[in-house]
């Protein structure tokens, strides 16, 4: 992948995944837009950070000239992780999809763990399968919050880029590898909270709908916290969704409940080498 295949592949994913998400979407969620302005600016600025850190991990195929799909990984520490994978849909079933995952996957060769979120489509989850990864069902909480059963949270803060070393170390403790540079591309775009406290650490990136897109801690009882203030920030009677939710991370699922909202499963994480992390809410694309 070179800088002027951004646009292209960004066009690609932007309709391969919205055609994935209509359709398996159920009725009783919102129907799936394509990827916004706003979110496909900060996917640019994502993916073209991917090209400088790891040029290895980045890939399109072309047919005739033209970018009917791409891959995109990172390598953090000693854990490989899949951020994009899209092929346009009228290109689909042709192979494009398996030669990609193989250029991909060769970036990540020398790591012990691999991890990424994956959609509910069939066929891209039977790749995946076939690569040796293990499939994790992931859960979605949605519905609007119930303001009065939002508790106290203590010892929470505001977050900066001074956070940065700690929160790394949460990364190892809960996932096996820390985030790097990728957490100054979340800084960019989310509001972030940070616990530090002989009682527990933790962080957590909340987008402006008061959505935790990130939940990372040291024990379950902090990640309940840091989940409950970024619920706390949303506008009363707004309909919230947050995503990524594995079975080892029940405590979300708890929080969920008491806060009146929704479960519906949701695509999968894809681990290999590795548990599910735990208490760890994943980011799509960085995880």
């Amino acid at each position: 992948m070179r800088g002027e295949d951004l646009e292209a592949f960004a066009e690609v994913t932007a309709t391969s995944y919205y055609e994935v998400d209509a359709r398996t979407y159920q009725r009783a969620w919102p129907d799936p837009v394509r990827r916004p302005p706003g979110r496909n600016a900060h996917w640019m600025r994502r993916t073209g950070r991917a090209l400088v850190t790891d040029p290895g991990g980045c890939w399109v195929a072309e047919v005739d000239g033209e970018v009917v799909g791409g891959a995109v990984s990172r390598v953090r520490e000693l854990m490989w992780i899949l951020a994009s994978f899209a092929v346009r849909p009228d290109h689909q079933g042709q192979g494009i999809g398996t030669q990609l995952m193989a250029a991909a996957m060769h970036h990540g060769r020398g790591c012990l763990r691999g991890m990424f979120a994956a959609s509910a489509d069939p066929g891209a989850v039977r790749r995946y399968r076939l690569a040796g990864f293990d499939l994790h069902p992931q859960m979605l909480l949605t519905g609007v919050v119930d303001r009065s059963a939002i508790p106290v949270v203590e010892r929470v803060r505001e977050g900066t880029a001074a956070d940065v070393d700690l929160m790394n170390s949460v990364d190892r403790r809960t996932r096996g590898a820390a985030h790097l540079d990728d957490h100054h591309l979340l800084l960019e775009q989310f509001r972030l909270v940070v616990t530090d406290h002989t009682t527990g650490s933790g962080y957590a990136y909340v987008d402006d709908q008061g959505v935790p897109v990130l939940v990372a801690a040291t024990n379950r009882r902090t990640a309940s916290g840091l989940m409950w203030e970024a619920l706390a920030s949303s506008a009363p009677g707004a309909q919230v969704e947050v995503r990524h939710i594995t079975a080892v991370n029940a405590w979300a699922l708890d929080v969920g409940l008491a806060a009146r909202l929704a479960i519906y499963s949701n695509g999968y994480l894809c681990v290999r080498g590795m548990k599910p992390p735990a208490p760890y809410v994943h980011h799509g694309s960085l995880l």
